[in-house]
């Protein structure tokens, strides 16, 4: 049985952002996303949230190209040396992560006050993913996994696709997840004794910016069987966005575009792929019996 759920992640990033990821989920297939705690629309997707019963909602954990929920003094670790925002380089902080010279009791601290923001707006967060994907170093899993569990979340996002689909991406984004993959093997083991539960994998990520309606049919048809994520970024260019340091501009709308598709349902329906949210795989996967200590190798 092949299942796939569609996630829209930088829900709360702007206006355009959140109309377009209601948009997707109302008439097509967007089942659930993540929301940014420190995104400049927040209050607004946070609204349109409640107002959405069946759209699964996550947390977007932010610890790069933001801004922290917590006081800049009690993440001093993770902050640029100047101004009130996280590092801007992804480089930077992977390269900080693998010398050990980030503060994991500050990330805890600055996730955990994240999802809890969510929570206090009313969002029941069914789920959690990293902005750029930072929870493949082992010091953000560990504070990830122990804030989910501490917050009363239940899945997390399996940041790795399978290589397979490497072909559908950018060369440079290929070459850093090939390298980023050695972390795989931990995060497996660190899910299997933290009791939480993730997919299979993410297809989508190497196409992001890229992503046309051949390549979306072409990475469903071949997935294997298991559940699987999408990881989907449709919104509006709008002035707002304008405003944003992103390279997700114009790709926004394309990508709103595929997921609305006439036809796309049937799609993966002919392809016997079941549609569901991270509410409904968290709700599938049975409760573990007696959760093991969090263990992840460096």
């Amino acid at each position: 049985m092949r299942r796939l759920i569609v996630n829209a992640d930088d829900f709360g990033l702007t206006a355009g952002v959140n109309r377009g990821i209601l948009e997707a989920h109302a008439r097509g297939i967007v089942t659930s996303a993540t929301l940014m705690a420190c995104g400049a629309e927040f209050e607004q997707a946070a609204a349109l949230a409640t107002q959405s019963p069946k759209l699964s909602v996550g947390c977007h954990v932010v610890l790069v190209d933001g801004s922290p929920v917590l006081e800049r003094t009690n993440v001093s670790n993770l902050m640029e040396n100047s101004g009130g925002r996280f590092r801007e380089s992804l480089s930077s902080f992977a390269w900080l992560a693998v010398l050990g010279r980030l503060d994991q009791q500050q990330i805890e601290a600055e996730i955990t006050a994240q999802i809890r923001k969510l929570q206090a707006a009313g969002i029941q967060v069914s789920h959690l993913d990293t902005h750029k994907h930072t929870h493949m170093f082992p010091v953000v899993l560990r504070a990830l996994l122990r804030a989910a569990t501490s917050c009363g979340v239940r899945a997390v996002r399996n940041p790795f696709e399978p290589l397979v689909f490497a072909s559908t991406g950018q060369w440079k984004r290929q070459f850093q997840l090939r390298i980023l993959r050695r972390y795989q093997r931990s995060f497996r083991e660190a899910l299997a004794a933290s009791g939480l539960v993730t997919p299979d994998g993410c297809i989508g990520v190497l196409a992001t910016g890229g992503l046309n309606l051949t390549t979306f049919t072409q990475l469903t048809e071949n997935l294997s069987d298991g559940t699987w994520e999408f990881v989907s970024h449709p919104g509006y260019n709008d002035a707002d966005l304008g405003n944003v340091t992103t390279r997700l501009r114009e790709s926004r709308e394309k990508e709103l575009e595929i997921l609305t598709a006439a036809g796309i349902k049937k799609m993966l329906q002919r392809e016997n792929i079941e549609l569901i949210s991270y509410r409904d795989f968290a709700s599938l996967s049975p409760e573990p019996e007696v959760p093991s200590p969090l263990t992840v190798k460096q």
